[in-house]
């Protein structure tokens, strides 16, 4: 399960490495820089589901934004910030933070604080498959690496995405719909032919036999499955 964060981080070296690694996971991020600008996005954006939140904001604190969300949202915020303060903390937290992580922090205790986050909300978000193996095939999407016996595969960005999408629910139908969505956008989920194209250059450079396809699988009517990598 992918969800839609909201990243509000005005340091834009760290926006851009969390943002990354959050899309790596299937997440949809937005992001902002600004506590004007947040608010806006929180207060216009459908589906939000989380939101990352950094203190010390150009125009403001980032506690105006979290008293803001919780008179109108009870979705999960996370507080990351460098001050160390334990009266900080514990006043963020008693004003509807779910958790406050000290920088600087690993990637991976942030991925695993947001399933808390979440869990405790009653949703299930399992850990995202971001290594892929089958005969021969090495996708590896968080080094932005994919591999066919041993030599480098170049992707485009968009055949990248797609790739990427596959391998996160691997040896699962994905539709036609939902990749479309996800890789192109919501506006773009009638443009089929856009799938057909991709995919085909995909197979064009994974596949033995792009006509007869053994990793990158047609469900006729319903969409597109990657076959199930190895254990």
């Amino acid at each position: 399960m992918s969800l839609t964060v909201l990243l509000v981080e005005d340091d834009r070296e760290l926006r851009a490495t969390l943002r990354d690694a959050l899309e790596v996971e299937g997440h949809r991020v937005l992001t902002a820089a600004s506590v004007s600008e947040s608010v806006a996005m929180a207060d216009h954006t459908a589906g939000l589901e989380l939101v990352i939140l950094d203190l010390g904001l150009p125009d403001g604190d980032g506690e105006q934004l979290l008293s803001h969300l919780r008179r109108r949202q009870s979705l999960p915020v996370l507080v990351i910030s460098a001050r160390h303060s334990d009266g900080q903390k514990i006043r963020l937290l008693d004003a509807g933070a779910d958790d406050y992580l000290v920088k600087p922090f690993s990637i991976g205790e942030l991925l695993a604080r947001m399933r808390v986050a979440v869990r405790h909300r009653g949703t299930h978000l399992a850990p995202a498959v971001t290594r892929y193996e089958r005969d021969g095939l090495l996708v590896d999407l968080a080094a932005h690496r994919v591999s066919l016996h041993g030599q480098a595969v170049h992707l485009t960005p968009t055949e990248f995405k797609l790739l990427a999408r596959l391998v996160r629910s691997a040896g699962r139908v994905v539709t036609h719909r939902q990749l479309l969505c996800d890789v192109w956008g919501a506006e773009y989920t009638g443009h089929t032919h856009y799938l057909r194209l991709y995919m085909g250059q995909l197979r064009a450079k994974l596949e033995a036999d792009p006509a007869e396809p053994q990793r990158l699988l047609t469900e006729p009517g319903v969409g597109y499955r990657l076959a199930e990598g190895s254990a």
